[in-house]
């Protein structure tokens, strides 16, 4: 039988975007259940609400939309059950759970395995979580765990990582840290650039998408054994969601599509390397001001984004207006004589008209492209053309087809590319030999770049507000101090 519960919640979902995902608010009433009912109940009210947090790793609000591996995750569940998909996101680690209990349906939230919690089943693993000591740069000597003691150390309550410290202080009783549970890794990774802290304990994965925008904190060693990444669902009524959740996870590790999802999400860190984040973040702020008009009106006449623009800016001249090649290629977009001309520059080096015209050249290589190529893959191959020119992309496509590839898809022409360096290859085609491998890097790096920009802007706006909010009050964080254990009577 169906009960309800007092009280009602607001479930915000996701943004009207390109995703086709419609924003809407809901009151819906609360019921309690009995044996397998769970699942039907989500079925015949047509949403599953899942209880998560945004942060880099698990949801946020990207550039086409809602994103984030859990997210993903959750959007795949509820459409294998057939629902709507609702979203609680207004949590902090430590209320996901009360939250599972009191209202279900799951928590999603970079959860660990946590066994014999009160009210709670867990699902099977999903993925791994390797504990990581970051500390701030020029602290020498962070090896070990005895080198922790003396040093100022946080970590967030919930995320199974204070069990881990308690299981350590048991051998370095001196051991002390700041646990938190009002705030996320990216507030930990600013406090130690901001040397309110000095090192933190985090998860691998968590760095791995947060150390481009920290470049003064440095990765340290791992802690411990790895915790297991859950969903939590409310115990006692019924078994079918939690089997029917396990089910799901072990057909996405068993079609490889969790692989996949790991290596989009949190598989791209070589990039760049660290001093070239460094001084991208340092030019980020020194150097793309004066030019971030200029970027937008660019964008606003050609529908590019103004931050792509700006990324390719800054792959081709680091946002240099006196950037000159050795081969005559000038200004801050790189513009070369014949393509200034053709777009009805006269002066490659005034930053106007170096943005205005490689945008707008940009755009004429895009719409010169066949209309069987469509989406990422249509920018992608532009953002090529631009670097090696639009023959070279059409003797690559050549060369995909030769290999039984789709010319159509960017993965398989980045790699034809490269094979115009070699003359089995580039003998068969109409504009012969290309360093081809350039472009495949170019439009790698542009990404990546954009990726920092949009990701960058978009802390500024919604989540710590980055390199404009210093924590220097402490208080402010609300730590709970975790002190050393007392030293056993015959030691005192």
């Amino acid at each position: 039988m169906l009960s309800p519960v007092p009280g009602t919640f607001e479930r915000i979902t996701v943004g009207d975007d390109p995703c086709g995902f419609e924003r809407i608010s809901v009151r819906a009433a609360l019921f309690s259940t009995t044996g397998n009912e769970h699942l039907a109940l989500i079925k015949s009210r047509d949403f599953i609400t899942f209880h998560t947090r945004t942060s880099p790793t698990t949801y946020y609000e990207g550039r086409r939309g809602p994103t984030g591996f859990e997210y993903e995750l959750m959007r795949r569940f509820a459409e294998r059950l057939g629902v709507s998909l609702n979203l609680d996101a207004n949590h902090h680690l430590d209320s996901i759970l009360p939250a599972v209990r009191a209202r279900g349906d799951i928590g999603a939230a970079g959860l660990p395995l946590t066994p014999d919690t009160q009210g709670i089943h867990y699902t099977r693993p999903i993925i791994e979580m390797q504990p990581l000591v970051v500390y701030r740069r020029g602290l020498n000597g962070i090896d070990s765990v005895a080198d922790l003691v003396d040093l100022e150390v946080g970590t967030l309550n919930g995320s199974g990582l204070t069990a881990t410290l308690q299981r350590l202080q048991q051998q370095y009783p001196a051991l002390n840290w700041k646990a938190s549970s009002d705030i996320e890794v990216a507030d930990l990774l600013a406090s130690i650039q901001n040397s309110t802290l000095d090192a933190a304990i985090i998860f691998d994965h968590q760095f791995l998408v947060n150390r481009l925008f920290f470049p003064e904190v440095e990765r340290g060693f791992l802690l411990g054994e790895p915790l297991s990444m859950v969903w939590a669902l409310p115990s006692g009524r019924g078994l079918e969601l939690i089997d029917a959740a396990n089910d799901f996870i072990q057909s996405l590790h068993d079609n490889g599509e969790l692989d996949s999802l790991i290596t989009r999400h949190f598989g791209h860190d070589d990039y760049l390397e660290y001093v070239g984040t460094r001084t991208f973040l340092s030019h980020l702020d020194s150097r793309l001001p004066q030019y971030t008009e200029l970027f937008k009106q660019a964008a606003q006449q050609t529908g590019f984004d103004w931050k792509l623009l700006a990324a390719l800016g800054y792959q081709e001249s680091h946002w240099d207006r006196d950037a000159v090649s050795p081969t005559g290629v000038r200004g801050l977009m790189m513009l070369t004589n014949a393509t200034a001309q053709e777009m009805g520059i006269s002066n490659r080096r005034d930053p106007a008209q170096s943005i205005d015209g490689g945008s707008r050249y940009l755009r004429h290589v895009m719409d010169r492209l066949p209309e069987s190529i469509t989406g990422d893959d249509r920018l992608y191959m532009a953002m090529a053309s631009y670097n090696v020119g639009l023959g070279h992309l059409y003797d690559a496509r050549k060369i995909t087809e030769m290999r039984g590839k789709d010319p159509d898809l960017w993965e398989d022409v980045r790699e034809s590319l490269p094979l115009l360096q070699h003359r089995e290859w580039h003998s068969k085609t109409r504009h012969g030999y290309a360093r081809g491998g350039e472009p495949v890097i170019y439009v790698r790096n542009i990404r990546r770049y954009y990726e920092m920009l949009d990701y960058v802007e978009r802390s500024r706006q919604q989540f710590f507000q980055l390199e404009q909010t210093r924590i220097d009050d402490e208080s402010a964080l609300n730590f709970e101090i975790i002190p050393p254990l007392e030293p056993p009577n015959d030691a005192r």
